[in-house]
């Protein structure tokens, strides 16, 4: 049996090993191609603080609301014999929308006329007779009672009549419908809905403390959802005369502009001006991170990222005023804000003033 040694392998191993090591890189020795490489400071854009006068203002949360609203009932029972509505188009003032089967009634008024034209005939006969004596008047206004009897069932008849014709009470957009034609309605049955578009108010709450900011006559501004959100000024036309016990809230109308494009039901953001005026800061929302304690704004100081906690204010648009936390002449980073870092160098790419 014959033994090889390994010790001719083992110093070609290492001869192999030595050979690739001086063929090494100078980059692989410092890291290779998987090391952290470095993209240098982020480019930012920043807008230099200087505060600006505004006028204080509170803001509060309310509806648009029509200026008149009806929910179509039925006055009497029956089933529907016409059905006119509508959906989503303006009908104007006395439209016809429903009709209920009236055959029972008109049937009853025939009835009622036909006993009236007796009982007056039978006046006319008493009322000849009186006059040469020849009836009492007991008889005489027992007749009159008759006729005026059957003019009142008659005048009845003709009001219930009236009640299965429903008719728009005044000029609207109408609603969807909510029944069918042949169905049997009763006064609870809603057959559709109509507002008033051309008139639109707004209804919203202030606290009981703010309550004396406004008064009919006095402006506030208005604003409604939308890409971009619509703004409009509202005059305040009324105030509910007592605060609500519960929220010890005071509820506020405000009339709209003519031709504001609103829908009534939608959400509304109302500001009041209290009429004090401040300097403040204005920055765009995006330069706002809101925090959970605070929120923030990134500022450049001597070339690197400071993360500083601000207060803000009333929102105008796509800018929103700053409280306290800035002061003039910092340099706030408004594009670019993700990709700075607390205390890593940036590079001002663009700089404009907040005036």
């Amino acid at each position: 049996m014959r033994f090889f040694s390994a010790a001719p392998l083992f110093i070609a191993s290492t001869a192999l090993a030595l050979l690739a090591g001086c063929h090494a890189k100078p980059d692989d020795a410092k890291g290779g191609k998987g090391g952290k490489k470095d993209n240098g400071p982020a480019l930012v854009d920043v807008l230099v603080a200087r505060p600006t006068a505004i006028t204080d203002s509170i803001e509060a949360n309310g509806a648009v609301v029509a200026n008149d609203y009806v929910e179509l009932h039925p006055e009497v029972s029956g089933r529907l014999t016409f059905l006119h509505v509508p959906e989503g188009h303006r009908v104007p003032k006395g439209t016809i929308i429903a009709r209920i089967n009236d055959a029972d009634l008109q049937a009853n008024l025939q009835k009622t006329n036909a006993l009236l034209q007796v009982s007056r005939l039978s006046q006319d006969r008493l009322e000849k007779l009186l006059k040469v004596q020849g009836v009492n008047q007991a008889d005489y206004d027992l007749a009159v009672s008759q006729v005026r009897s059957n003019q009142a069932d008659a005048a009845y008849t003709q009001a219930m009549l009236a009640k299965t014709v429903i008719r728009a009470p005044f000029t609207g957009i109408m609603g969807l419908r909510q029944v069918s034609p042949g169905a049997y309605v009763t006064p609870a049955t809603i057959i559709a809905t109509l507002q008033a578009d051309t008139k639109l108010k707004v209804d919203f709450t202030l606290p009981e403390a703010n309550g004396g900011l406004i008064h009919p006559g006095s402006v506030v501004t208005v604003q409604l959802a939308g890409n971009p959100p619509r703004r409009y000024p509202a005059t305040v036309i009324a105030q509910e005369s007592q605060v609500n016990q519960t929220t010890r809230n005071k509820t506020v109308r405000a009339q709209l502009p003519a031709g504001a494009l609103a829908s009534p039901g939608a959400f509304a953001r109302v500001s009041v001006p209290t009429g004090a005026a401040s300097r403040r800061v204005l920055l765009p929302t995006n330069a706002i991170m809101p925090g959970d304690k605070s929120d923030q704004v990134v500022v450049v100081q001597h070339g690197k990222a400071t993360m500083r906690d601000v207060r803000t204010g009333d929102r105008q648009q796509d800018q929103i005023a700053i409280v306290s936390g800035l002061v003039a002449g910092d340099s706030v980073v408004t594009n670019g804000v993700l990709f700075t870092q607390p205390g890593k160098p940036v590079k001002v790419r663009q700089a404009k003033s907040a005036d």
